[in-house]
């Protein structure tokens, strides 16, 4: 098989009812590209029937598409950085399963690298999304970028995206276990830009991202690459203090001059439940970044990789 110039890698987690869309669209997109080219997708741990169709393809296609198979979910960002341990190609892209960035779109981000960026990230113009998320989506693109706003991205939930071979390679060196790829390329680009891409909406299957998830998405991407969240709590800590600080002063002085009084009672007991709230939250916080560190010193394997499939592979 020829050298691949563009790698196409792809995290598939419960996605049956749109892989052969996915497939029939992205394999038309690529070949009448004519230039060489590989598909490495990666089974997240799916439960559906999600491996059997990915394996069946491969067996059509074993000239370009290559499989993995998670034995476990390990998370999109995971999925990725195990497709990119196995790149050959020198340019990569990054695409969703779930066709709502349209495979079509994957030749502008190869033009845009060719004019000699190292990091093309998509950004979904007129987005098909519910309200809701359009509007949380809002809300924490703007606090990214107050809380990091060395991260120069219009759209970091856009995982349509280009990368350059160097690129790639300094972020699987790494090893880091939790991380958020689209910020972490940005560390290392050079020339990176932004691109507008289409957007459609979902037409089957459900997203793979809950609240939960996405809570945990916003945390990944905050405590990865700023440390704003613990600077913001410790001058809360410093002010709170020092508004304590005078509140029992003044307190002491207080029962000094009237005397023993059980009025404002409650009110002590509103101060000391903010109070807490505060530290236990600030506690939140630091803990994020504990656990961080505590995961990075376990030294445990970021993923497994239960099976591959590739064009000389036979059987199980």
């Amino acid at each position: 098989m020829q050298q691949p110039q563009i790698s196409i890698v792809i995290p598939v987690h419960n996605e049956q009812e749109v892989l052969d869309s996915l497939f029939k669209r992205l394999l038309k997109v690529m070949d009448d590209m004519q230039r060489p080219y590989e598909v490495i997708l990666t089974n997240d741990g799916s439960s559906d029937n999600s491996e059997a169709l990915l394996n069946e393809w491969q067996r059509k296609r074993g000239d370009v598409i290559r499989v993995q198979h998670f034995n476990s979910n390990y998370g999109q960002h995971m999925a990725i950085m195990a497709g990119f341990e196995i790149v050959k190609g020198q340019m990569i892209i990054t695409l969703d399963a779930d066709l709502q960035n349209p495979p079509e779109e994957i030749p502008k981000l190869i033009a845009k690298m060719e004019e000699g960026y190292d990091v093309v990230g998509g950004y979904r113009m007129d987005r098909q999304d519910s309200a809701w998320r359009l509007w949380v989506s809002k809300i924490h693109n703007m606090l990214r970028q107050k809380i990091a706003p060395q991260l120069r991205m219009k759209d970091e939930g856009c995982m349509l995206r280009a990368y350059s071979r160097r690129v790639v390679d300094l972020m699987v060196s790494t090893g880091e276990r939790s991380t958020f790829i689209p910020a972490l390329a940005l560390t290392y680009a050079h020339n990176p830009t932004d691109i507008g891409v289409a957007h459609a909406a979902r037409e089957e299957g459900t997203s793979s991202y809950n609240i939960y998830k996405l809570i945990r998405y916003n945390f990944d991407l905050v405590t990865n690459f700023s440390l704003v969240p613990l600077q913001v709590f410790t001058m809360i800590g410093i002010i709170v203090s020092m508004f304590s600080t005078v509140f029992v002063v003044y307190l002491f002085f207080r029962r000094l001059w009237v005397g023993p009084e059980a009025d404002g009672l409650f009110t002590l007991f509103a101060i000391l439940f903010l109070l807490m709230g505060i530290v236990l939250m600030g506690l939140g916080i630091l803990g994020e970044y504990i656990g961080r560190i505590y995961m990075e010193i376990r030294r445990h394997p970021r993923f497994i990789v239960r099976d591959i499939r590739e064009q000389n592979t036979q059987g199980e």
